[in-house]
């Protein structure tokens, strides 16, 4: 019940080599090459993805470079902008300061002189203030 070698198996044996051979030039040849120009398909994708990812990254920095810049700019506008409007309104105060200063004296000089004019005649409104007193008490119609 062996099986005994005879010429069928070296035809045979020639036979699965040639199969083999038409299997690779048919099959696994066109197979592999596309299999191969497939992962160098993914493999530059993946390259491209990394490349924009890095491209992407370096667009970030510049846009939050030129932010921070524009923040330190916009900053400094507005401190010079601070400082002239408090230049200004310091200006402004002392001017009206000295507005007010001089319409106080001059208010001051106004009362000092109607204290002068009013002392001056407080001798005439006291006498005729004693004549129409006395006037009133003397009047004859009146009962005391």
């Amino acid at each position: 019940m062996f099986l005994i070698p005879d010429g069928t198996v070296f035809v045979q044996i020639v036979n699965f080599i040639v199969f083999l051979v038409i299997l690779n030039i048919v099959f696994t040849g066109p197979v592999g090459r596309a299999i191969a120009k497939r992962r160098a398909y993914i493999n530059s994708l993946s390259a491209d993805v990394e490349q924009a990812e890095g491209d992407l990254k370096a667009l970030r920095t510049q846009a939050e470079a030129k932010r921070a810049a524009a923040r330190r700019e916009a900053d400094e506008v507005i401190a010079k902008a601070r400082a002239a409007a408090q230049a200004e309104a310091a200006e402004v105060q002392a001017g009206f300061a000295g507005q007010a200063a001089t319409i106080a004296h001059e208010a001051q000089r106004n009362v000092a002189a109607e204290v002068a004019a009013a002392r001056a005649k407080e001798d005439d409104i006291v006498n005729a203030l004693s004549r129409t007193l006395l006037e009133r008490a003397l009047e004859p119609g009146s009962a005391a």
